[in-house]
């Protein structure tokens, strides 16, 4: 029993060790991105293959939203997206069961997936969230 506990306890430090490892090596700063040094594990280079790899896995790709588990929005048609501050604070902030992605996503990232999303799915918001914005919120 004793012998169990002990290699139980030996694999469970090689685990951690091996995920602290590929957290370190996945955490890597994303270029093209002067005004941000955010680490991020979305390379993304536009803001529709940021929705694509990061957004729709809640939000679905047809941006419809979904219930389950949880309740994950529509994005689509939605005129919460009107003032361009919405979508930028909850991005960055996170609100209710929406994490932030702030430490995900460099500021162009964040701006580029907002307006993705303002002009896309049934929405035509036509002011664009600017690089600076992001900064100046983050």
């Amino acid at each position: 029993m004793i012998k169990q506990a002990i290699a139980l306890a030996a694999a469970s430090v090689t685990l951690a060790a091996a995920l602290a490892a590929t957290a370190t090596a996945q955490s890597s700063p994303v270029s093209g991105d002067a005004a941000s040094s955010a680490p991020t594990a979305v390379s993304a280079v536009s803001g529709e293959d940021t929705y694509q790899h990061l957004c729709a896995a809640c939000h679905m790709p047809d941006a419809m939203g979904a219930a389950g588990a949880g309740t994950y929005p529509a994005l689509a048609n939605n005129q919460r997206l009107i003032a361009k501050g919405y979508p930028l604070y909850v991005v960055l902030k996170g609100k209710n069961g929406m994490p932030s992605m702030a430490d995900m996503l460099t500021d162009q990232q964040v701006a580029d997936v907002v307006n993705y999303v303002r002009t896309h799915f049934g929405n035509s918001y036509a002011d664009q969230v600017t690089v600076a914005e992001v900064a100046q919120l983050r």
